[in-house]
């Protein structure tokens, strides 16, 4: 049987390696696996949890779906399509909110990290958004879901919700319940500056990350620029512990070359990070710079974009009308 795959990206503008490192790469592996039928979706509707201008939004999700092209993602393959255009979100959204618990949602870390000290201020959308991201996935009959560490609780509350929508109706499977597909290997990319610190698009530092729009001396300048510690590379992979900002450099290189953090530290045992970052640099050079020229290129033919939106909007629009048609049904609407 194929997989359903189903999983979605904030067009909040400034992707970089992180988000290439830790979702599109798989994306892209997963949609030209013919075992797959991947939807991926541009989750504006999550975006506004936060304040956004309306004009970079409609930007971003732009530069979102050339995103998603350039790094190799096939539209004839894989439905790409924007969430806010299929309204059965927000409806099922507000439906699986009466099946989900508040206990449930007050335990959501990332609500909490978000939020900070004063989460009275926190809009309810940014609380409850772990429902919306459970009707995402669920109105598509999804079977897995690539997740990230910082998304696996979001995923079990998307499970719990579909049991319990399914045990109250008593209705057994009306939702698959979905499975997680995490990577084994590293995947968390750490900002440039602080290995203990996520790479982020908010951090204030452009030093701190590597942007996919980046050009190529913007990338060597930054690799160059990039915190290390004065010892040689490690030569045991348990070293990498109590050196963060190694680790994360060994991890770039490791996921680029599709290595295992053990064989990247083999391979670079002793040697000195300007060596390293040498042929970092030049490794992600080669992956990312034709990714940057080929989304400035697509953002040129806006046409061309919103053709995309539109085919995968009325082929996702297609697949979650029926399901919230038998919701309707099963509710007794």
């Amino acid at each position: 049987m194929k997989k359903k795959i189903f999983s979605g990206v904030q067009p909040t503008g400034n992707l970089h390696l992180g988000n290439y490192l830790g979702a599109i790469k798989n994306f892209v592996d997963l949609n030209n696996d013919i075992q797959n039928e991947c939807i991926f979706c541009v989750v504006d509707l999550h975006a506004i949890t936060v304040s956004q201008n309306p004009k970079d939004l409609k930007s971003n999700i732009h530069e979102t779906v050339a995103t998603f092209v350039a790094s190799g993602i096939d539209p004839k393959k894989s439905i790409i399509f924007n969430q806010s255009q299929v309204s059965a979100h927000s409806e099922a959204a507000w439906i699986l909110s009466c099946v989900a618990r508040m206990g449930w949602l007050n335990r959501m870390t990332q609500f909490k990290e978000k939020a900070g000290k004063d989460k009275e201020k926190a809009s309810i959308g940014l609380y409850s958004y772990p429902v919306l991201m459970a009707a995402d996935i669920l109105l598509y009959d999804s079977t897995h879901v690539p997740v990230g560490d910082d998304q696996k609780q979001h995923l079990e509350l998307c499970r719990d919700i579909a049991q319990k929508f399914n045990n109250d109706y008593k209705i057994e499977n009306f939702f698959i319940v979905p499975e997680p597909l995490i990577k084994k290997e590293f995947s968390r990319i750490m900002s440039l500056k602080d290995g203990l610190k996520k790479m982020s698009k908010s951090e204030v530092s452009d030093l701190s990350r590597i942007n996919l729009t980046d050009d190529k001396d913007q990338i060597i300048n930054k690799i160059k620029k990039a915190k290390t510690d004065t010892l040689p590379l490690p030569s045991k992979i348990e070293e990498l512990d109590k050196r963060p900002e190694a680790k994360n450099l060994i991890g770039i290189y490791s996921s680029l070359m599709n290595n295992t953090l053990q064989k990247t530290i083999d391979e670079f045992a002793g040697k000195n990070f300007s060596e390293f970052k040498e042929k970092l640099s030049e490794i992600v050079v080669n992956e990312i710079n034709p990714i940057s020229l080929k989304i400035k290129e697509l953002l040129d033919d806006k046409v061309f974009l919103e053709k995309i939106l539109k085919d995968g909007y009325e082929k996702a629009n297609e697949i979650a009308s029926k399901k919230i048609k038998k919701i309707h049904e099963i509710v007794g609407f």
